[in-house]
């Protein structure tokens, strides 16, 4: 990845710089034209994994304020950056060029805490420049050689003289010794996602869906030892390794794009997964994560234990054949093992620490795993089946009292449960997941943990100008202690919870609080140039306005790239059931966008697409042989 300022400059401050495999292989990059430091005009990324930047300078005395030089820089993450000079001069100019380079060769993570080391001397090789550092060497060449070079200074020299309207390019590369070319999984052969598109009335549509794609392929990683499993990094800067409940819940929502990225994951993730004996026995390891100032942090190892049997069991609604099935049941019946031991001291899933409190959300993620683990088992002919629907049946009878609140304004589920019974009461996006209740045979949504008033319930919350910002779902409402709308667990809106309320209000009936949520993503995108941020402010959008970045955002990122697919194929409703040869459409009623038409999708291994009409009527235009509309 790469990271520099909106001039294109890399400064050597804060995290600028290339990076490969967590550590800064340049930290600084200085372009200078004729003795000046071209004036930046315009910046944006062209893609997840390439920016263009454009200045100019007067090279010519006495010729008024236009530019005479325009200087591109068109900047790759692999490590290359073509520097193109172009000259609109009545008359040649002769223009000396400087790049100023150096390096620290730190890791990531060393610069985030600030203990960077300073610059490593230079060297010059092979008409380039040459840095060393304890376990990493690293060489910038350039093409043309520049005419001097000067190690000291970290300087490479070039005079181009160019003829009116005449061009000059130096492209530059920078290189670890002794590692191969980068080669980007997701633009390969075997890139596992569907190469899908959108049209349609609303403009910001087809944008979302291909930047959307277009993260996720930025963002894929092989596993070394097995080349042929794909998996997804959390995101960039700051997580861009394997964060297993994040991959999973990408996958899952990534599902209109095919099912191999699912089964990558799930082969990834099943290799970690812990087999001696304890509590944690069939667990998926993962880290801790921060849930903000009324929780201690969360095992996102437990969200992922339970992420695992869910997103088995879809992805073969969708497509995923037997065989891959059949080899993943294993570690899926490991997962809900451990599930069942989890709770054999009653309904609740506990924190896995002494007095660790039964959050909602974790209730909401173990109900779905029990069903769809269930319909799996059931499916694959295993025994357990009824044992957890049997389960999951107390659970909901227990949840429905002792997890809502009763107040004046209609009640709202508790965010977590005390071992002494007290409820922790705030209102925050997690309860979104109790809405994500998962697909069922026949294209049914599973049962959910809320009765049928206690979802118009929450859904009047989620849509309420407490937790609706405007531009999305709050993680904290505004009206609730700590609120903070730059707090990313207490108020900023994170796009991965607001697609999974979209997703799960339009599934219950809820249009009006759905079609809220999704038109404030839709208008975000746009001023994030369609490439949705991790997370971002959750200040209130008035006239005018637009969304305030957060400074610790991913971007790309797994989870919000993913959330585009959920956000788009949620408007045509579609649920598939590979099985038994059937795909039901649930539009949303209305049409809230007008026309919209996906193509490209992937449902039982085959091209789909789908167009939903102004009166929002859903028609199946591609499908598999012998796949059936059902009811």
């Amino acid at each position: 990845m790469v990271i520099s300022t909106k001039d294109g400059q890399l400064y050597g401050r804060g995290l600028e710089g290339f990076y490969r495999g967590g550590r800064r292989l340049l930290s600084r990059c200085g372009l200078r034209v004729a003795g000046h430091t071209p004036l930046p005009v315009q910046a944006r990324s062209t893609a997840a994994d390439r920016a263009r930047f454009v200045a100019t300078l007067r090279a010519s005395p006495g010729t008024g304020p236009d530019p005479d030089v325009v200087v591109e820089r068109a900047r790759d993450a692999d490590g290359t950056e073509r520097i193109t000079l172009r000259s609109a001069a009545a008359h040649p100019v002769r223009l000396p060029v400087e790049v100023a380079l150096g390096t620290d060769l730190a890791d990531l993570g060393a610069i985030a805490s600030g203990r960077a080391g300073p610059e490593l001397a230079a060297s010059v090789r092979g008409g380039g420049l040459h840095w060393s550092g304890p376990g990493a060497r690293v060489s910038v060449t350039a093409d043309p050689a520049p005419t001097d070079a000067l190690a000291s200074a970290g300087l490479l020299r070039w005079e181009f003289d160019l003829p009116p309207g005449g061009t000059a390019e130096v492209e530059l590369r920078v290189r670890q010794d002794g590692a191969g070319p980068v080669r980007a999984a997701g633009h390969v052969a075997t890139n596992p996602l569907a190469a899908a598109r959108a049209d349609g009335d609303h403009p910001v549509v087809p944008e979302l869906l291909r930047t959307s794609i277009e993260d996720l392929r930025a963002l894929l990683l092989r596993d070394p030892a097995h080349p042929a499993d794909t998996h997804l990094a959390a995101g960039a800067p700051w997580r861009c390794g394997l964060a297993p409940a994040d991959a999973l819940a990408a996958a899952r929502m990534a599902l209109p794009l095919g099912t191999r990225l699912a089964a990558g994951t799930l082969r990834v993730l099943a290799r970690t997964q812990f087999l001696g004996a304890g509590w944690r026995q069939g667990m998926i390891p993962g880290p801790r994560r921060d849930a903000g100032a009324h929780l201690p942090p969360a095992c996102t190892g437990m969200e992922a234990t339970l992420l695992f049997p869910a997103l088995l069991a879809e992805a073969r609604r969708w497509g995923l054949p037997d065989r891959e099935t059949e080899q993943l049941m294993p570690a899926a019946e490991r997962c809900l093992t451990w599930l069942r031991a989890a709770t054999a001291d009653g309904p609740y899933v506990l924190d896995p620490h002494p007095g660790g409190p039964a959050r909602c959300e974790v209730q909401a993620h173990a109900h779905r795993a029990a069903l769809l683990g269930a319909d799996l088992l059931d499916a694959c002919g295993r025994p357990g089946g009824t044992e957890l629907r049997q389960w999951a049946q107390e659970l909901r009878a227990a949840f429905r009292s002792d997890f809502w609140i009763e107040d004046r304004g209609g009640g709202r589920p508790a965010a977590a449960r005390l071992p002494d019974g007290r409820l922790l009461s705030h209102l925050g996006a997690g309860a979104a997941h109790l809405l994500d209740t998962g697909l069922l045979s026949g294209g049914e949504q599973a049962p959910g943990l809320l009765d049928k008033v206690q979802t118009e319930q929450l859904a009047r919350l989620l849509g309420g100008p407490a937790m609706d910002s405007g531009w999305g779902l709050r993680g904290l409402g505004t009206k609730e202690a700590q609120y903070n709308p730059f707090g990313h667990r207490t108020g900023a809106v994170r796009v991965h919870e607001t697609a999974v309320a979209v997703a799960g209000l339009a599934a219950a009936g809820h249009e009006q609080e759905a079609t809220s949520l999704l038109r404030g993503v839709l208008a975000a995108a746009q001023t994030f140039e369609h490439r949705l941020p991790e997370m971002y402010a959750g200040e209130q959008r008035t006239p005018g306005s637009a969304p305030v970045p957060h400074p610790a955002a991913c971007r790309p990122s797994a989870t919000a790239a993913a959330a585009g697919v959920l956000l788009l194929t949620t408007l045509a409703g579609i649920r598939p059931d590979t099985p038994a040869g059937t795909v039901t459409l649930r539009p949303v009623r209305g049409a809230p966008l007008g026309e919209i038409v996906l193509t490209g999708l992937r449902v039982a291994g085959a091209s789909f697409a789908v167009r939903v009409g102004r009166l929002g009527l859903a028609m199946v235009e591609a499908a598999a042989d012998g796949l059936q509309l059902g009811s």
